[in-house]
């Protein structure tokens, strides 16, 4: 196989990013992975994700790699001149401040696409511009539960849960990257910017795209179903071996038939109770009884190279840890080591969830420290050392913090970053 050797796609763009948490910080960085350079514009405060204990220290490691960070008090006007200095040399600006904010600086669509029609601006928001809730501040959780995801997570006699992971603003940055990359392609053979908005309901009822479908044309409230889906069996179904657990999906008339041939009990597909996918669904309890009193007998290697050697979709319940120690996770190509910068300590990190094969992966550095790249910024955007100095005895701007301490897991793999 050939050395790649493509430059990266977003090689010469700049994106600004007005943003906390996750989504706003998240879509910048995966157009830097991509190769644009990724400029940080924080509060005197910083990133609210500095002041929220180790998740939110876990959050900047995840969603600000390889970034400059400037510490600018936009409250006031030579603060918001600087921004607008850096905006101008710019090709995208995300933000995802609280709603308003942005426009009440004169930082928002209207205004900067007015000075510059050939940027792509990028809001993130709780909920649609023009909801009724469009002024109320927007998290994960908040899209979680008023989507209805939460309705149809948990046991089935249970309270509604959350998912274990903020999914919603993950899936944020996905869709935001994506409307970021059309817009700038369009760009390319038009010259015209893009404003882009992006709501975080809108992003959780699209995931559950299927679930809503069936809803809207059958009109049946989907309901809880604990460790399997509703309308399938045997589906997302939890088994436990002889020394652990799987998930298995055979809901498929033949895959099922399959599987009780696989296991030694061919007798299971021509029983009454289980004869039909919706049979199945109905008597979950004894179906899962008598599939799980087979699969007990295996250790859960044996029964996972027994299933998908037959074809049968199987997987192992695994903890972090136990992630962590499989030989798949460790040689996946997403595990990236982020270098030391300015102060900060390196770790390990995921970059993209996909490979360019013919592009050189990037060098990556941690996040920044708040206010890390103030004076670098400053000078290139043409400040001299005496104007600096006097934005930063006015409080105008202000320099790096020290560094938090990060302890990392000692790890290697099999695919570190490449040089």
């Amino acid at each position: 196989m050939n050395e790649p050797t493509a430059p990266p796609p977003l090689q010469g763009i700049r994106v600004v990013e007005l943003g906390n948490y996750i989504a706003g910080p998240g879509t910048a960085m995966s157009l830097g992975d991509l190769g644009a350079e990724m400029l940080k514009i924080e509060s005197m405060e910083g990133d609210m994700a500095r002041h929220t204990g180790h998740f939110g220290h876990a959050m900047l490691r995840a969603y600000n790699r390889s970034k400059k960070s400037i510490a600018l008090d936009l409250r006031q006007p030579r603060g918001l001149e600087v921004a607008r200095r850096l905006i101008a040399g710019a090709d995208v600006v995300v933000q995802n401040l609280r709603p308003g904010a942005a426009d009440a600086l004169g930082l928002g669509a209207e205004a900067l696409r007015a000075a510059h029609p050939g940027l792509v601006h990028v809001s993130i928001s709780g909920f649609p511009a023009d909801a009724p809730s469009r002024d109320r501040p927007g998290y994960d959780i908040a899209a979680q539960a008023e989507s209805g995801l939460m309705s149809v997570t948990g046991e089935p006699q249970g309270l509604p849960q959350k998912v274990g992971a903020t999914i919603i603003d993950t899936a944020s940055v996905q869709v935001a990257t994506q409307a970021i990359l059309a817009a700038l392609f369009r760009r390319e053979r038009t010259g015209r910017g893009e404003t882009i908005r992006v709501s975080l309901l809108e992003v959780a009822l699209n995931l559950q795209l299927a679930n809503w479908s069936d809803y809207m044309v059958r009109g049946v409230e989907p309901m809880r179903s604990g460790d399997g889906q509703p309308l399938s069996a045997p589906a997302a179904d939890i088994f436990r071996t002889r020394d652990g657990m799987v998930v298995i999906s055979a809901y498929v008339q033949a895959h099922w038939v399959r599987l009780c041939e696989t296991i030694g009990c061919p007798e299971l597909a021509t029983e009454a109770r289980f004869l039909t996918n919706e049979l199945r669904v109905a008597n979950r309890p004894a179906m899962k009884a008598a599939v799980s009193e087979r699969l007990a007998h295996y250790g859960t290697g044996e029964c996972v190279e027994l299933l998908t050697r037959n074809n049968i979709v199987v997987g192992v319940v695994r903890s972090y840890a136990d992630a962590l120690a499989g030989a798949d996770f460790r040689a996946s190509r997403m595990v990236i080591e982020a270098a030391p910068n300015g102060g900060e300590p390196g770790y390990a990190s995921f970059g993209l969830p996909y490979e360019l094969c013919d592009t050189p992966r990037r060098r990556t550095q941690a996040a920044p420290a708040h206010g890390a790249h103030t004076e670098e910024l400053l000078r290139e955007a043409g400040y001299g050392a005496a104007e600096i100095e006097a934005l930063r005895e006015a409080g105008v701007v202000k320099g790096a913090n020290p560094p938090v301490p990060v302890r990392n897991l000692q790890t290697s793999f099999s695919h570190p970053a490449a040089p």
